[in-house]
C-alpha cells in the first residue's frame, strides 16, 4: 500500500487515529489544531497524512484560532475539522456557535477528559456530552455522534462529514480518553464502497442575491468563496440572501426556527441508536466507551438467569427520545451507565417517565465500570 493512499483493509489502530483515517476517507482536506492530552494524535496523525493526499494540516496558536482556520477553510470549499478535548471546546464555542448561524459545515472532534477546568487530562469523563448541546448561547440544534469502538470511531467520523454536508451544520464526534487510546481491529472498506456526501454547492455563475444561499425549507446550496460568488456571511440575524436584519422580531423568528427546524424535520435520519432487549426485564443504557461495559455485564448476566438487555446510543444529538420510549415500553427497568454524575439520564427520564429509571455512576469516575458493581445494581432490581 502507498503511504499516499487512503487506508482500506484490515488494520489495528488506536481510535484516534482511526477518527483521523476515517476524516481521510470522508474527503477532509483541510485541519487546523492544538495540541491537547488525550486528543494530540488526531491531529500528529493529520499532520502526517493529509499533505499525502493533497490536503493541509496547520498547527495553531490555539483552539479558538483552531476553529476560525477551520471555518475560513469550509468557506473556501473544503471539508474541514479540527480536534480538541474539554478545555479546547470550551475556548471554541463563540466560534462554534458562528458557524451554527452561518450554516457552516465542519466537523469537531472532542475526545473527553477529566474536568471542570483543565482537570486531568489523561483520565476519561463523560464530562462535555452538554456542552455541545448548550455551550454557545441562543437557541439552536446541534448534531454529536458518540462512538463506542474505534472502528465506529473511524465509521462515525465518516458519518460525521456527512451529516456536515448534507445539513450545512457543525457536527460533533464524542470520544475519549478511553476509546481515543484504546487499540483494536479496524476494517476500511474500498474507497468506492464508503458512502460520502458531497457539498450541495451555489450553481455558477448565479449571484447569491438571486437565489438564497442560507435558511433554505431544507438546506440551501453554499456559496463557495473563489467560486466567483459574492456572498454575505454574518453571525448576525440574517435573511435567505445573508443581509443583516437586527432589528425586526419577525426576522430573528424566521432565523431560529429555520435553522432548527433543518435539524429537527430530519432527526429521524440523523438519530442512531442499537439494542438488544430480547427477553429483557431491565435495560443497560449506555453511550461511548461504558457502553462496553453495558454490553459485558448483559453477557454475564445472561449466564446467570438475568433477563438483562442493552441499549446504546449512537447520537447523543438529536436526542433519541422516541428510540428510548419504545425500548422502556419493552422493559420494566432501565439503569443508565454514564462516567460522570449524570448528564444524560434526566433526559432518558423524561423519554421514559412511566419506566423506573436509575442511574449508575462509576464507583470512581475516571475509571470504567466492573462488571460485578453493575450486577450488583440488576440483582437490586431485577423482578
Amino acid at each position: 500500500m502507498s503511504n499516499r493512499a487512503v487506508l482500506t483493509g484490515r488494520h489495528f489502530m488506536m481510535g484516534n487515529i482511526a477518527c483521523a483515517e476515517g476524516a481521510l476517507a470522508a474527503g477532509c482536506r483541510f485541519a487546523a489544531g492544538y495540541p491537547i492530552t488525550p486528543a494530540t494524535e488526531v491531529a500528529e496523525r493529520l499532520a502526517e497524512r493529509l499533505p499525502a493526499v493533497g490536503g493541509t494540516f496547520l498547527q495553531m496558536e490555539d483552539e479558538i484560532a483552531s476553529i476560525a482556520a477551520v471555518i475560513g477553510a469550509a468557506w473556501g470549499g473544503m471539508k474541514a475539522m479540527t480536534a480538541t478535548s474539554g478545555p479546547g471546546i470550551s475556548l471554541m464555542l463563540e466560534n462554534i456557535g458562528f458557524a451554527l448561524g452561518t450554516e457552516t459545515p465542519c466537523v469537531i472532534v472532542n475526545v473527553m477528559r477529566g474536568g471542570p477546568t483543565t482537570g486531568i487530562p489523561s483520565v476519561e469523563l463523560q464530562g462535555d456530552v452538554i456542552q455541545p448541546r448548550r455551550g454557545s448561547h441562543g437557541d439552536y440544534q446541534i448534531i454529536a455522534l458518540a462512538p463506542s469502538s474505534v472502528q465506529e470511531s473511524f465509521d462515525y467520523t465518516v458519518e460525521a462529514f456527512n451529516l456536515a454536508e448534507r445539513f450545512r451544520t457543525p457536527v460533533f464526534v464524542l470520544s475519549d480518553a478511553f476509546l481515543g487510546h484504546m487499540r483494536e481491529e479496524v476494517i476500511v472498506p474500498p474507497a468506492g464502497q464508503i458512502p460520502i456526501a458531497e457539498r450541495k454547492r451555489f450553481p455558477a455563475g448565479v449571484d447569491v442575491e438571486t437565489l438564497p444561499g442560507f435558511l433554505d425549507e431544507d438546506v440551501a446550496p453554499m456559496p463557495i468563496f473563489g467560486e466567483g460568488h459574492k456572498s454575505h456571511v454574518t453571525s448576525s440575524c440574517h435573511d435567505a440572501y445573508g443581509r443583516r436584519n437586527v432589528i425586526d422580531a419577525s426576522a430573528l423568528d424566521v432565523f431560529v426556527k429555520k435553522l432548527n427546524d433543518k435539524i429537527v424535520k430530519h432527526r429521524d435520519e440523523i438519530v442512531r441508536v442499537a439494542s438488544d432487549l430480547e427477553g429483557a426485564e431491565v435495560a443497560l443504557v449506555g453511550y461511548g466507551s461504558v457502553f462496553r461495559c453495558a454490553q459485558a455485564a448483559v453477557e454475564a448476566g445472561r449466564a446467570e438467569g438475568l433477563r438483562l438487555g442493552w441499549f446504546k446510543l449512537g447520537t447523543i444529538w438529536p436526542f433519541p427520545d422516541k428510540e428510548i420510549a419504545e425500548a422502556a415500553a419493552r422493559v420494566k427497568r432501565l439503569i443508565v451507565l454514564e462516567n460522570n454524575l449524570g448528564q444524560l439520564v434526566h433526559y432518558v427520564q423524561a423519554a421514559a417517565p412511566r419506566c423506573e429509571v436509575r442511574f449508575l455512576p462509576p464507583r470512581v469516575l475516571g475509571e470504567l465500570h466492573e462488571i460485578d458493581y453493575i450486577l450488583k445494581a440488576v440483582r437490586e432490581v431485577h423482578p
